[in-house]
């Protein structure tokens, strides 16, 4: 019989684990949530979720700890301030972007507590994510799969397992992303062609609109350009860190990357803009 698995430490309440946090209360686990600043795990105290002021409160008795930082280091960092109360036996799902190097790390970190380490990063943006649709891009043992499906049902849409070796999903993730910033590069570029030639450039999205080039994607990312309207589903500062660690990968797998590192630029003038803050959407690359 398959064990039912109730009890969560989610650590990282940015847009995505507040999110995550979210929809696993509402589907009936016991969500513990802590942040490196408090005040945004102490927002989700409204939805029933329990707000802890240290990382070992959050993770002591969790049957599933949930990582979801900004990069690795600052998932490390979590994870060694929650040492004290973490379990032998106790699956970790490791679900932020952390590229090939920082997820060996912190394998590493999980074999030495003897904890199951799930490579498990996410595909998807601020909406997808409160809907409870992300994408969960998988990679550990087959173990314990069935045991953790209620929890992806309750905020995924699907997961695709890529190996039983943890690596895998980050490597895959790496590879996903290439494709969704070239996406949102060209809707920039294209966009601001077309306004520098002095044609309006809602006409591109006019032309492209129900063609075999359109996408919802190309959809949402148009319309936030055209509208100046920059609320970040995925801010311009983890767009700018993803495009570094695909590179990254890229370089030590002999592979040339580009698009990536043209778009790594135009990321980069928009972070300018932004005066460094990085806390525009993505989109902003239309700026650039």
């Amino acid at each position: 019989m398959t064990k039912q698995l109730r009890s969560v430490a989610v650590l990282g309440i940015g847009i995505m684990g507040a999110a995550v946090a979210r929809n696993l209360q509402r589907q009936g686990f016991a969500v513990r949530a802590w942040n490196r600043t408090p005040h945004k795990a102490q927002a989700l105290a409204a939805d029933g979720v329990r707000f802890c002021t240290q990382a070992s409160e959050a993770v002591g008795g969790a049957e599933v700890i949930i990582t979801l930082h900004k990069d690795g280091p600052a998932v490390l960092a979590a994870m060694e301030q929650a040492a004290s109360a973490l379990q032998p036996g106790t699956l970790w799902l490791q679900m932020a972007t952390v590229g090939v190097q920082a997820c060996a790390e912190l394998e590493a970190f999980a074999r030495a507590r003897e904890l199951v380490f799930y490579d498990a990063p996410v595909l998807g943006t601020r909406q997808p994510a409160e809907q409870g649709q992300l994408l969960v891009l998988g990679a550990g043992p087959e173990a314990h799969r069935a045991e953790l499906q209620p929890l992806f049902d309750a905020i995924a849409k699907r997961v695709l397992w890529a190996s039983e070796q943890p690596g895998g999903a980050s490597r895959l993730k790496l590879a996903l992303n290439s494709w969704v910033l070239a996406l949102t590069h060209g809707a920039a570029e294209s966009l601001a062609l077309a306004k520098g030639l002095g044609v309006d450039p809602a006409l591109v999205v006019e032309l492209v609109t129900g063609g075999p080039l359109d996408s919802g994607y190309f959809q949402v990312k148009t319309a936030a350009m055209l509208n100046d309207d920059y609320r970040p589903s995925f801010t311009l500062a983890n767009a700018l860190k993803d495009a570094q660690l695909m590179v990254a990968a890229a370089q030590q797998a002999g592979v040339r990357v580009d698009l990536a590192e043209a778009g790594i630029q135009r990321f980069q003038r928009a972070l300018d803009l932004d005066l460094g803050h990085g806390d525009k959407d993505m989109a902003a690359s239309y700026l650039a």
